[in-house]
């Protein structure tokens, strides 16, 4: 197989290119430039980039602007159209032959494999990479990076990838990460509807929820989502980590995912169900510990 030209920096200085500067895409500018990257960012919101210089990286006026500089470019957008807008659209980042896409989102697997190959017939290298865990846990170093793509991409973006996430897994080809990903979001949403479903069934009892919370996290009902939503929960601080917004948009391609290889998701379809609520209820841009308001709602309901 003939060997791919490599991309050739613009100029000598290292970078990443970021493209999404939002709740993720700020953590992970926090992670490279804590390991020494020079990043080159952009988004559509202009606080986001004055947010970007204030870190200590380079805000750019578009995203072929931030991209062109580097040879690795990270995208950390909102859904699958944005990640197809930005690699296809003209204008948009264009990216060259030989030039290393990083996608962080979680998007539908199947329209993402299918971009890749339309990506590798123009000569650009396309690393699904959709990373496991919220802002505040990838600021902190403790994401996980699940990875669908050929294994000299992820040789090649392994500093990136050390920088982002504390473990890496292959899942296979370029869809195979998606798909994971999509398991592992259905369950840790399942996880914190079961937490918010509990510590509003202990509220609804006159139980003192902190309490409560500290017997959960040392009983055999154990899950992370106490460690990562329960004080939120207790506290009614809905400061986004995670949006209930971005939960839909992620529950939604499950279902699509499902309904293709014939799947059942009865629990999904109530979380859903759950989350549509607060949306209702103008709770879409909270954090998705937010599933508790919609349980408390239904108690004063039925009162």
């Amino acid at each position: 197989m003939k060997e791919q030209q490599r991309f050739v920096i613009a100029d000598a200085a290292p970078g990443v290119g970021l493209i999404g500067l939002g709740l993720i895409g700020a953590s992970l500018a926090k992670r490279l430039l804590g390991r020494g990257f020079r990043v080159y960012g952009h988004d559509v919101v202009p606080a986001r980039c004055a947010n970007l210089t204030t870190m200590g990286g380079i805000a750019a006026a578009s995203a072929r602007e931030a991209g062109r500089a580097c040879a690795t470019v990270v995208l950390a957008v909102f859904d699958t159209a944005q990640v197809e807008s930005v690699l296809e659209v003209e204008g948009e980042l264009e990216p060259q032959p030989g030039q290393l896409v990083v996608c962080v989102s979680t998007c539908d697997p199947d329209r993402i494999a299918a971009l890749a190959v339309r990506l590798a017939a123009r000569g650009v290298r396309f690393l699904e990479a959709p990373l496991s865990g919220n802002s505040d846990q990838i600021a902190l170093g403790n994401g996980v990076a699940l990875l669908g793509g050929e294994r000299a991409a992820i040789a090649d973006a392994a500093p990136v990838l050390g920088a982002i996430s504390k473990q890496q897994f292959h899942l296979g080809p370029v869809g195979s990460a998606g798909r994971a990903k999509l398991a592992v979001n259905l369950v840790g949403g399942l996880n914190r509807a079961v937490l918010a479903e509990g510590l509003a069934f202990a509220e609804s009892m006159g139980l003192d929820l902190a309490a409560v919370l500290d017997v959960l996290k040392a009983s055999a009902a154990y899950s992370r989502a106490m460690d990562t939503r329960g004080q939120k929960m207790v506290q009614s601080d809905f400061t986004p980590h995670a949006r209930v917004e971005q939960s839909l948009k992620d529950f939604q391609l499950m279902a699509a995912a499902a309904e293709r290889v014939g799947q059942d998701l009865p629990l999904a379809a109530l979380y859903t169900e759950l989350i549509r609520g607060c949306i209702v209820h103008g709770e879409g841009e909270l954090d998705n510990s937010a599933v508790i308001c919609e349980l408390r709602r239904r108690r004063l309901v039925r009162a």
